[in-house]
């Protein structure tokens, strides 16, 4: 008899029982025109969506100021929400689970379009900030969406590194590190439950020249407080042993050998796939199957086409007809 592979096997996380490790990374593909869902995205999620799969929608900016791409989802106005709705009727009629990252772009800025350079974050301004991860954490709900990822991540939010001034956070570990984050962590956790909410760190990325020295000691002490709220799962780019105590999800361009194995030994509870993922709408079926996987095409990562690289990656019934 043949044994599941470790990746292949059920899990459960909280409240939620998935079919598999599998996950759908965010992926931002600046198709949601005018930062609202459309009915292409609508056939993007379906596609990728079956029973039991866990899908993490495109990060969706909190306000208008937070989106720092073009044509990226928001989900700060009822029209928004309303845009959402029949995304996640879809998936959800597919019999999958269905987050929606939220992110603020920071000091990050676009590099196809004059957004101009996000200024420094003002501590007078974080009331307001926290207040807008509260607001779009609830209208993800009303949306229809299962939970959602808060994004504070060193290369695109305020939220982790680059702090405002440090007059009222001070600079010990706590609050220079990771006060804002919590705050925002504690809102959100507030406004929809521990069980609804997974945050998605990736303090070692050095893209944007925001990185810091101690930058893993800063991470480990997040952590630990997101520990201490319940949240539901943490997700990380780099492969670090485990130290948080919920569902630990890790990313970082795993094929499916490498993330049967993180699995096998312990290192990641559920493994995230994006470029895979993109081009394989039925990952999951292929990695069962073992057979070879669409290419990506990254020169259609980021364009507005509807369909071109996004919802035209063939299915493996499809390249059985084919053949």
């Amino acid at each position: 008899m043949e044994v599941t592979p470790d990746l292949l096997t059920p899990y459960k996380m909280g409240k939620f029982d998935l079919a598999h490790r599998v996950v759908l990374v965010p992926l931002t593909r600046c198709r949601s025109y005018e930062n609202m869902a459309q009915p292409h995205n609508t056939l993007y999620y379906e596609q990728r969506a079956a029973p039991g799969v866990f899908l993490i929608a495109e990060a969706s900016a909190v306000s208008e100021t937070a989106t720092g791409y073009p044509h990226v989802p928001g989900l700060w106005s009822q029209e928004q929400v309303e845009a959402w709705k029949p995304v996640v009727d879809a998936v959800h009629a597919k019999g999958a689970l269905f987050f929606c990252q939220l992110w603020h772009t920071g000091r990050k800025k676009s590099h196809t379009a004059d957004f101009g350079a996000p200024p420094k974050l003002e501590t007078e301004e974080i009331p307001q900030m926290v207040m807008d991860f509260r607001v779009a954490a609830r209208n993800a709900i009303k949306a229809g969406f299962d939970g959602s990822e808060f994004f504070p991540a060193s290369a695109s939010g305020p939220l982790y590194q680059g702090q405002p001034a440090q007059r009222q956070h001070g600079s010990s570990l706590d609050n220079r590190c990771s006060r804002l984050a919590t705050d925002v962590i504690a809102a959100v956790v507030d406004e929809v439950g521990a069980h609804r909410v997974g945050v998605r760190l990736s303090p070692f990325a050095g893209y944007t020249d925001c990185s810091e020295a101690d930058a893993e000691a800063h991470a480990l002490h997040l952590v630990h407080l997101m520990d201490k709220l319940g949240v539901l799962y943490c997700h990380m780019v780099e492969r670090r042993k485990k130290v948080f105590k919920g569902t630990f999800i890790v990313n970082g361009g795993y094929d499916r050998e490498e993330g049967e194995k993180v699995v096998r030994d312990g290192y990641a509870d559920l493994v995230s796939y994006g470029r895979l993922f993109l081009a394989n709408p039925d990952l999951p079926e292929r990695f069962r199957r073992k057979v070879d996987l669409n290419k990506y095409d990254r020169s259609t990562f980021y364009t507005s086409d509807p369909m071109v690289g996004y919802t035209d990656y063939p299915f493996l019934s499809q390249e059985a007809q084919v053949a």
